[in-house]
């Protein structure tokens, strides 16, 4: 029986929005894909999600992708308000979920920065009886640590929970574990299939 909904946030609670963000700069087109490319779309912004980097170090990782874009790169990472945009259905679908006994936490890729940053996006967070971010642990999805560290912190039994996350191989790190795994493509979809779980 499922008890504990787990759900990660980028693309799933909240759009990972980094072709908007860049725009609120005025950089598109081109330009855009090719700092998307050296930032957003690099290896290393999977080292800013774990924690361990330090400003410069991800910024001196990015600037090496495009050298003759550092400017941009160094006020593109200034400022990261506007890189994660809440859906508006995710508050009350959270609440939904709880208004029916189940318990329910986040497990997201998620760093100090843009935490700080998009903090006012993250309403839903108040509404849920726990979570981990990355940073918070130096560990990253797909990692089975991370899995287990929430599973030991808040007491959960796997086969009582199931994780939503728009990644297949975080999925199925999830499923390695015994954990009831949605691929997220929308929440309409999510909201079905999870619906054929509970």
């Amino acid at each position: 029986m499922i008890r504990n909904i787990v759900f990660d946030i980028g693309n799933v609670l909240a759009e990972f929005s980094w072709r908007e963000h860049l725009a609120r700069f005025g950089f598109t087109g081109e330009k855009a894909e090719r700092i998307g490319k050296a930032m957003m779309l690099n290896p290393t912004w999977n080292e800013l999600d774990r924690g361990v980097w330090s400003r410069e170090e991800l910024l001196q990782s990015f600037i090496k992708e495009a050298p003759d874009l550092e400017q941009e790169i160094r006020l593109v990472f200034s400022d990261l308000s506007t890189i994660v945009r809440k859906f508006p259905k995710s508050d009350s679908w959270v609440q939904s979920l709880k208004d029916r006994g189940y318990h329910v936490y986040y497990l997201s890729n998620y760093s100090s920065h843009v935490r700080k940053d998009t903090e006012k996006e993250l309403t839903f967070m108040k509404l849920m009886d726990g979570g981990i971010m990355s940073y918070e642990v130096q560990l990253i999805k797909p990692d089975l640590a991370i899995y287990q560290t929430l599973m030991a912190r808040y007491d959960l039994q796997p086969e009582e929970c199931v994780f939503l996350d728009d990644t297949v191989r975080n999925v199925e790190a999830a499923q390695e574990l015994g954990i009831a795994g949605i691929v997220v493509t929308s929440q309409e979809q999510a909201k079905k299939e999870l619906e054929t779980l509970l």
